[in-house]
C-alpha cells in the first residue's frame, strides 16, 4: 500500500509536466503563426497545432475528439490548405496600416469567452451539475437501451444520432464547397492560360 503512493505520485507529476510542455509548445507555435509571413509556414504549423491539440484530448480521455481533431483538423484541414495555396500566392501580403479593429474584435471576444466560463465548475468536479443531469441515466441504462458496449459510441451514434448526423451532413457539404471553389478557380485559371 505504501509502494502505490509514491508510484501514483510519480505518474501524477509525469501527467502535469506533460501537460505543461503540451501547452508551451501551443503558445510557442500560436506565437509563430502570428509572426511568420509565408503561408506555407503557416499551414504546417497550424497541422502541427491541431495534433497537439488531439493529443491533449486524448490525455484528457476524450479519445473520439482526439480522433476527429487529428483528422480533420491535421489532415483534411492541411491539405485543402495547402491545395488553396497552390493556387493562390504563397506569401502574407503586407497590410498599409496597422488595423485596429481586428484587435479589439479578438479582445472583445476573449473578455467574453472568459467570462463564459469564469463561473463554470471545476474540471472533474463530480458535483458538477452536467454529471447529475442525463449522465447517470446513460451510464445506467445505455447498454441495455442501444445494445451498444462503448457508453461514448452509445451517445453519439444513439442518443444524439440525428445531432451527428446533422454535424457529418455539415462537414461534408463544406468540403463539397471547398471543392467546388478550388475547380471552379482551376478552371478559370486554365481558361485564361488558353487566351
Amino acid at each position: 500500500m505504501a509502494a502505490a503512493a509514491p508510484a501514483r505520485y510519480g505518474v501524477q507529476v509525469i501527467v502535469v509536466v506533460t501537460d505543461i510542455a503540451l501547452l508551451l509548445f501551443l503558445v510557442v507555435i500560436a506565437a509563430a503563426i502570428i509572426r511568420l509571413r509565408s503561408l506555407i509556414a503557416v499551414v504546417m504549423l497550424a497541422g502541427i497545432f491541431s495534433l497537439l491539440m488531439a493529443a491533449i484530448f486524448l490525455i484528457l480521455d476524450a479519445v473520439d475528439v482526439a480522433f476527429t481533431e487529428a483528422a480533420v483538423g491535421a489532415g483534411v484541414l492541411t491539405v485543402l490548405a495547402l491545395g488553396t495555396l497552390a493556387l493562390t500566392t504563397q506569401r502574407e501580403k503586407i497590410p498599409q496600416r496597422r488595423q485596429v479593429l481586428p484587435i479589439v474584435v479578438v479582445l472583445v471576444m476573449g473578455a467574453a469567452v472568459i467570462y463564459g466560463i469564469w463561473d463554470s465548475p471545476n474540471f472533474g468536479d463530480p458535483a458538477a451539475p452536467v454529471h447529475h443531469h442525463v449522465a447517470p441515466r446513460y451510464i445506467e441504462q445505455g447498454p441495455t437501451e442501444t445494445k451498444v458496449p462503448n457508453i461514448v459510441t452509445a451517445v453519439l451514434a444513439s442518443y444524439r444520432g440525428y445531432d451527428t448526423l446533422g454535424e457529418v451532413t455539415v462537414i461534408f457539404t463544406a468540403g463539397i464547397a471547398v471543392l467546388l471553389l478550388l475547380g471552379g478557380r482551376r478552371r478559370k485559371a486554365g481558361d485564361r492560360t488558353d487566351d
